[in-house]
């Protein structure tokens, strides 16, 4: 499904001829400000109003996503990277640098969560 959408990606920016302006550095910064579009969605909502967004709403949401993934998919590709083989393995880096014994219910970062074991303080 992923290579199916990739293939579409790739055909629709090769008929526009975009390739040229793909670069590394142009994608990520592409992927910053549609990040920044989708968080100005929710800039002035509250924690309630973030959960039920209202028709337009959810419509603007949805294409600032996409726009988000396709160009995250746009980066991957132009560096060689299976985002998919890489989440797996970040799922599996963030299961050391959290374990559940200590991590669950904490907002804390893992070197946060390292300190106050080093301590002996278990405790969230």
């Amino acid at each position: 499904m992923l290579e199916k959408l990739l293939a579409e990606i790739r055909e629709f920016n090769d008929e526009r001829d975009w390739a040229q302006y793909h670069s590394p550095k142009n994608l990520a910064t592409s992927v910053l400000i549609e990040a920044a579009e989708l968080a100005e969605i929710f800039q002035w909502l509250t924690e309630a109003e973030s959960f039920d967004l209202d028709k337009k709403a959810m419509t603007d949401a949805e294409e600032e996503i996409a726009d988000v993934f396709i160009y995250l998919l746009n980066l991957a590709d132009k560096l060689g990277i299976d985002p998919v083989e890489a989440s797996h393995r970040k799922i599996l880096n963030n299961a050391a640098k959290y374990p559940t014994d200590c991590s669950r219910g904490s907002r804390l970062k893992y070197t946060e969560l390292k300190e106050r074991n080093q301590n002996g303080n278990n405790h969230r």
